[in-house]
């Protein structure tokens, strides 16, 4: 029975003398080290490698012995290999792993492995240069995936806000220097990417999110510099551009860009952003202050709408200060609770009665004092929490409704939908969860949206309010006669009436002009069966004048402002009692 190759390897070393047999260990100890071995006399001959460096290198032992040395070192770092390895000569020490420095190993077929390189030195035959190499490619690797994921954001591979932070200082370093360039800083925000993320998923926020990385890089030029800070907002260096016209320019390309609607999961979804632009040395020195100036000025774009930008300016300072506060106060509100619904009456024009209220909120806050919808509003709508704010008052107008019904009173409750609220996909279902969860009879419900947002997206708006429709609520056009397009969209918007613009009444009857539109506004709601209500009456001839008209409703400071709920229901039963009607309901 043939003996195993240990034991075979064993008799064959007992049958060699010592010298033999010491070269055969020596030899058999080199090919089992895990790095590779090299050994040079002291002109850099190769004269002895292992298996190891047979591996790393793609060369044989027959291949490597008797060449030189340079013949492992890529050709550009010859000369300086050269030079170290006289400067060891001189002075040989024992060099061990882990110098720090970048080795590279030339293979057989031209590609470079990266090395790191221990350096013994022996007397030994006239002097040899042991060379201990370690293929350290895979440390590498795992060290660069490392720093790339400190320095990335992992979903679009944009530079994340720690790197693009360095990337600032280095541009704001280079301004002391002889060759000083100035630069801007472009910070964008998407608009309405909350309802995007609430409304079709995470996963569809994502591919957005990518396709924005994607779209900006495309617009952008080789030198600018393009990151993601978190979120939906994304920064911009654009080195070398030091006038707002310059600035102008990319800013408005970046914007095209954005605007296009983008197809995911079957879905046309629309977003523009909103952009803040910065210039250095001009309005900030430091990456912080510049940062923090271009992020007031993209809060000023978006109180001008979708898709603006706007350059800082030094009277922004106060605003913003001023916005931060309400924002954060109205959060700590709306997380307590403490936000509030008045309603003020809708009154029939022939009786005199109240048959509907419109829901509006009102906010006292401890620190601040009462805080007008005016100023606390566009806050919301810039930040995203009029989505929140938008959800709150119609789950406390259904509460109030339900409320009102226990006590025998049936009153139409109008509550205002904002622009963002109209584009959010799950608002159908949330109104009618509300109506179901509170025991509200649909058609004392009603939403109310402007003219003007209605006409942003007419295809939009008329499918959502359909669905709304649908439910058994009533849906009216605010803000009549501000959108300018009115008339060739009114027919495919499903309102069951429309409310006056304030601004039209203020001067009626006095006014020709404001007169002959209110005619003409309540001509067209007769011919096409629909309701006219009228607001901001305040005096008896505006009443007298709607009368007229034949106007179903009025709303304004003649009849009342806007009321708490007690004062409402006390309006209602004394009108009740006064009249000898119960339970009045007015469709």
């Amino acid at each position: 029975m043939p003996a195993d190759p240990a034991t075979a390897f064993v008799r064959r070393i007992a049958h060699l003398d010592e010298d033999a047999r010491g070269v055969t260990l020596e030899r058999a100890a080199m090919d089992a080290a895990p790095d590779g071995i090299v050994l040079t006399d002291l002109s850099g001959r190769i004269l002895m490698v292992n298996a190891q460096m047979e591996n790393i290198s793609g060369y044989t032992s027959e291949q490597l012995c008797g060449q030189s040395i340079d013949m492992l070192v890529p050709a550009r770092a010859r000369v300086g290999h050269g030079e170290h390895m006289r400067r060891y000569l001189q002075a040989p020490s024992r060099r061990p792993m882990g110098m720090g420095r970048d080795l590279w190993l030339q293979r057989r077929d031209g590609s470079r492995v990266s090395v790191d390189v221990s350096l013994g030195h022996s007397s030994a035959h006239g002097g040899t240069v042991v060379a201990f190499v370690r293929d350290v490619s895979e440390l590498r690797q795992l060290q660069a995936d490392m720093h790339y994921q400190a320095t990335h954001d992992t979903l679009t591979g944009l530079l994340n806000r720690w790197q693009f932070g360095h990337q600032i200082d280095q541009a704001i370093a280079e301004q002391a220097g002889p060759q000083a360039r100035p630069f801007a800083l472009l910070l964008l925000d998407l608009d309405d990417f909350k309802a995007i993320n609430d409304g079709y998923g995470h996963a569809a926020g994502d591919q957005v999110l990518l396709e924005v990385a994607r779209r900006l890089r495309s617009a952008l030029g080789a030198s600018d510099t393009l990151a993601r800070l978190g979120g939906d907002e994304f920064t911009v260096l654009l080195p070398g551009v030091g006038s707002e016209a310059d600035a102008q320019l990319v800013a408005e390309r970046l914007l095209r860009a954005l605007c296009v609607p983008c197809h995911v999961q079957g879905f046309e979804l629309n977003f523009g952003a909103s952009m803040g632009v910065a210039l250095c040395p001009q309005h900030a020195a430091d990456g912080i202050t510049l940062l923090r100036y271009a992020d007031m000025a993209m809060y000023h774009a978006k109180e001008r709408g979708r898709a603006n930008f706007a350059f800082y300016a030094p009277s922004m300072g106060q605003k913003m200060a001023e916005k931060i506060l309400l924002h954060d106060r109205l959060k700590i509100a709306l997380a307590q609770g403490s936000l509030a619904l008045h309603y003020q009456p809708q009154v029939d024009v022939a009786s005199g009665r109240m048959v509907a209220v419109e829901a509006l909120l009102r906010w006292t806050d401890p620190q601040l004092g009462e805080v007008s919808p005016g100023r606390f509003v566009p806050v919301a709508e810039a930040t995203g929490l009029i989505l929140e704010m938008g959800a709150w008052v119609i789950a406390a107008a259904c509460r109030q409704i339900s409320e009102w019904l226990r006590q025998g009173i049936a009153l139409r409750v109008a509550v205002n939908l904002s622009a963002q609220q109209l584009r959010q996909v799950d608002l159908v279902d949330q109104v009618a969860c509300n109506l179901q969860a509170h025991g509200v009879p649909p058609h004392l419900l009603e939403l109310e949206v402007t003219e003007s947002e209605a006409l942003a997206d007419p295809e939009l708006a008329c499918k959502v309010l359909s669905a709304l429709r649908a439910l058994g609520i009533c849906v009216a056009l605010d803000d009549f006669g501000t959108g300018h397009s009115s008339l060739a969209y009114l027919r495919q918007l499903p309102v069951s009436r429309i409310k006056v613009d304030r601004s039209f009444m203020r001067h009626v009857p006095a006014c020709d002009s404001e007169s002959t539109l209110v005619r003409a506004v309540l001509a067209l709601a007769h011919t096409m069966g629909l309701q006219v209500v009228a607001e901001g009456v305040e005096t008896p001839c505006q009443l007298q004048f709607l009368q007229g008209l034949q106007c179903a409703h009025y709303q304004g400071w003649l009849f009342a402002k806007a009321l708490l709920p007690e004062a409402i229901a006390a309006l209602y039963l004394q009108d009740m009692v006064q009249t000898g009607l119960m339970g009045y309901q007015d469709s």
